[in-house]
């Protein structure tokens, strides 16, 4: 995919050949993750969390982090040990959202889920090790980074995965499912918390570790944000269109679990089009960057094209 974009009517048009980008930033996360995490007795619980940790995806999360850490004049380097945590993470919010007790999926990625492969308690072991795992990471192999922005790196984590992010809006989630009159609003807080919490930590904290402004944080937050809720339109507009092949896990869980989604409420066409508006506004925060943000913007448009 070659993605041609206008950074500004001042500036010429430039290129930037996002497939490549992101097949050589993956492969560099791959080996980064497998090295992260060897097994050691016991055994199955480094193998479970090995198991969902290296079962592949898009590792858009990662490559967030790493593309906004360069974007705001640090290294790869620097932000390795961060982007392999916020994987770590986002694994653990999989394999705890698939129990028989959240969402109760078979699939994900393509496989069996780690419950149906390691039983429930293994399977929580392992997303709970994932967890308290990617914040030693981070204290301990974070190399050339000032420890101020090291220890502002992982608040602003600690933050999004915690019930004021992630578990939060999981939380409001499980109590919403099933009922009709869900509002927009609540919807809205649901995936800017369940979604767009940690999606927001992934670019913003990559920029911490590089050591950028305060202003520069928040064009960056305001650009995460408007991301992660199109990735979340996205993904509800996947759900009805997509098979499981596409997905890798299983079609229309949505529409069975009775929950409200943007199709629910404005229809496939306008879901599509809010979607759209929300990476408009996100990559307008980002010009005053010039083509330092090419990969930033060509992963705001790979998310409302993606098939999966």
């Amino acid at each position: 995919m070659v993605l041609a974009t206008e950074m500004g009517s001042s500036q010429p048009e430039s290129s930037f050949d996002l497939s490549t980008y992101l097949v050589k930033r993956k492969e560099a996360i791959e080996v980064a993750l497998d090295s992260a995490l060897p097994v050691i007795y016991p055994e199955k619980i480094y193998e479970a969390m090995r198991y969902s940790l290296l079962a592949g995806g898009k590792r858009l999360r990662p490559i967030l982090c790493l593309a906004s850490c360069e974007l705001a004049g640090g290294t790869t380097s620097m932000a390795i040990p961060t982007a392999c945590a916020l994987e770590m993470i986002h694994t653990m919010s999989l394999i705890h959202d698939d129990l028989p007790a959240m969402d109760n999926d078979d699939y994900r990625r393509g496989k069996l889920t780690n419950h149906k492969v390691y039983g429930e308690d293994i399977a929580i072991l392992a997303g709970d090790g994932l967890l308290t795992y990617a914040f030693e990471f981070i204290a301990t192999k974070t190399e050339n980074v000032p420890p101020q922005q090291v220890l502002q790196t992982i608040a602003y984590l600690g933050r999004a995965a915690g019930a004021g992010g992630l578990i939060g809006g999981q939380v409001v989630d499980v109590e919403s499912e099933g009922k009709t009159d869900v509002s927009l609003e609540t919807l809205n807080y649901i995936h800017a918390h369940k979604t767009g919490a940690l999606l927001e930590a992934c670019v913003v904290c990559g920029a911490i570790i590089a050591g950028a402004s305060a202003a520069d944080l928040q064009r960056l937050s305001r650009f995460a944000q408007n991301i992660g809720l199109a990735f979340q339109i996205v993904d509800d507009i996947l759900d009805i269109t997509a098979t499981q092949e596409e997905l890798g896990k299983t079609a229309g869980k949505d529409v069975q679990a009775g929950k409200v989604t943007y199709p629910s409420l404005w229809g496939i066409e306008e879901s599509r089009r809010q979607a759209s508006q929300l990476v408009d506004d996100a990559k307008a925060q980002l010009a005053v960057f010039g083509s330092k943000a090419l990969p930033l913007l060509a992963i705001a448009d790979f998310i409302t094209s993606r098939s999966n």
